[in-house]
């Protein structure tokens, strides 16, 4: 067998809703923001329909895409199952043994290797 090098297993960018340390907006937010919107229009000069129903698409489009990543991100997982992969591990040290399974909480997803599990995808270097 010969051992191909492989590149991070998230999308690049893709932060999950809820995530992150402030740095992108998530499905959440976009929601509160449209509601705090809402409450705050004047009464007598209320916001054009059509901009809301702009708003709705953006918001289903980004839901979308983030389903899609995730989808995406646990397929390739998936893919691993039974092959024999290489990570950084804790302090550093490269580990290798073969994936036994794949979990999926919410919107992160992890590999059991070698009956190690929380190992992110994205942390694996190679496999063989």
């Amino acid at each position: 067998m010969t051992t191909q090098p492989v590149g991070s297993a998230t999308s690049a960018g893709a932060v999950p809703a809820g995530e992150g340390q402030g740095q992108t907006l998530g499905k959440d937010d976009f929601l509160k923001l449209m509601i705090a919107e809402l409450q705050a229009q004047n009464p007598l000069q209320p916001a054009n329909g059509t901009e809301y129903v702009s708003e709705l698409a953006q918001f289903t489009q980004l839901e979308q895409t983030t389903n899609l990543a995730q989808a995406s991100e646990r397929q390739e997982a998936v893919q691993l199952i039974g092959r024999t992969v290489s990570y950084a591990g804790s302090g550093g040290s490269t580990v290798t043994g073969q994936v036994q399974s794949v979990q999926q909480a919410g919107s992160t997803t992890t590999l059991t290797v070698n009956g190690i599990g929380g190992v992110a995808p994205a942390s694996v270097t190679e496999v063989s």
